[in-house]
């Protein structure tokens, strides 16, 4: 029976891998929780009894904001800095790169500048006169 932890299905890979399927899991604290759990990370979700199961899902879900929780809670972060007109407001609202990176050659697809041949996308050169 597969494992079932603030509401994903987990897959059949070892514990490590799977856990990062939920939102706000990633490698470091995936490793974390099946130590907290004493659970060894290379074991499979679908060779967990139910006692396991239901210690990972007490870790998980008391001790840590994953899945809706943590989606709701950045985008009302992400609609406060819109509203107070911050910088990174207005480059989320601009669908920009917010935290520094270049645009002149990078996040042309974000700008809707794709380049897909040499000279494709640009601006057109000044024509002869």
């Amino acid at each position: 029976m597969p494992a079932r932890i603030a509401g994903i299905i987990l897959p059949n890979k070892p514990l490590m891998v799977s856990l990062r399927y939920i939102y706000g899991i990633g490698p470091t604290l995936a490793v974390k929780v099946a130590k907290m759990a004493e659970l060894d990370p290379q074991k499979r979700p679908n060779d967990l009894t139910d006692t396991e199961v239901n210690r990972l899902k007490d870790i998980i879900e008391k001790q840590y904001k994953v899945e809706g929780d943590l989606r709701r809670e950045v985008l009302l972060n992400i609609k406060r800095k819109r509203e107070i007109n911050s910088y990174q407001g207005m480059r989320h609202s601009r669908n920009l790169p917010v935290r520094g990176q270049r645009t002149k050659t990078n996040s042309r697809t974000v700008r809707g500048n794709t380049r897909r041949t040499m000279g494709s996308g640009r601006k057109p050169s000044a024509e002869k006169t």
